[in-house]
């Protein structure tokens, strides 16, 4: 007998996720890939055209080798000045742009970055005057998530919609020059905070887009003129 969906009240099985605490907090680390990685992965490979020439990139240069490959003229790491971050060519707060030059970079990855540093205009400001005129920003945001238990809330500020990515980079990008996608759904959202990793649930349920249920917000901004 097939069961009723929704179930009536009072009949929804919760099974293992029925408690209070998650499966991981470490985004599922602990136990694959973070899911999260499918929707920002997928979208740095759709625009891998745009990771080219001088590539900016922050804490590492991993997307910059994986998706710009031989369009890369240089990678060029930044980092926090107290990130202690050996492998960074520029240590600089991003927020003031100080020591990071203006009209040199031909694409930015800024992957997972924006929502721990409070001052995200700022951040945009940066961007924009380090890029050359037609250069490509490529950002990704949480939109649901939870809150790095290594970090702890103290050093998150912010989750973001589609309608306040499109905004807050507009300010800077113009409307013109931003298109903001969204990636996820109930299950993923759900799997996600639970800490469920990429490999237990099913690529076909994932790549299913639900804008109701944002588990990451992903921007293409392009520095026009």
């Amino acid at each position: 007998m097939t069961k009723p969906f929704p179930p009536p009240p009072g009949r929804v099985d919760l099974g293992d996720l029925g408690g209070t605490e998650p499966v991981s907090r470490s985004f599922g680390g602990d136990r694959g890939t973070p899911l999260d990685r499918h929707y920002i992965e997928g979208f740095l490979a759709r625009h891998a055209g745009d990771v080219r020439g001088q590539v900016l990139e922050v804490g590492e240069s991993l997307y910059t080798g994986r998706f710009g490959a031989d369009r890369v003229a240089k990678a060029t790491v930044v980092d926090a000045p107290e990130s202690g971050n050996g492998r960074a060519d520029i240590l600089a707060d991003l927020a003031t742009g100080d020591g990071i030059p203006s009209g040199s970079f031909d694409c930015v990855i800024l992957t997972q970055t924006l929502h721990m540093i409070f001052d995200v205009r700022g951040v945009l400001a940066t961007v924009h005057r380090a890029l050359r005129p037609g250069g490509i920003c490529l950002a990704t945001v949480p939109g649901i998530s939870q809150i790095d238990a290594a970090d702890g809330p103290d050093k998150w500020f912010w989750l973001m919609t589609q309608t306040a990515a499109r905004l807050v980079f507009a300010e800077r990008f113009g409307a013109d020059g931003v298109e903001v996608e969204v990636h996820g759904n109930v299950l993923a959202a759900t799997a996600f905070l639970q800490g469920l990793a990429l490999e237990e649930i099913s690529p076909a349920d994932l790549d299913r887009s639900d804008p109701l249920y944002p588990v990451i917000t992903a921007v293409r901004a392009r520095k026009i003129g």
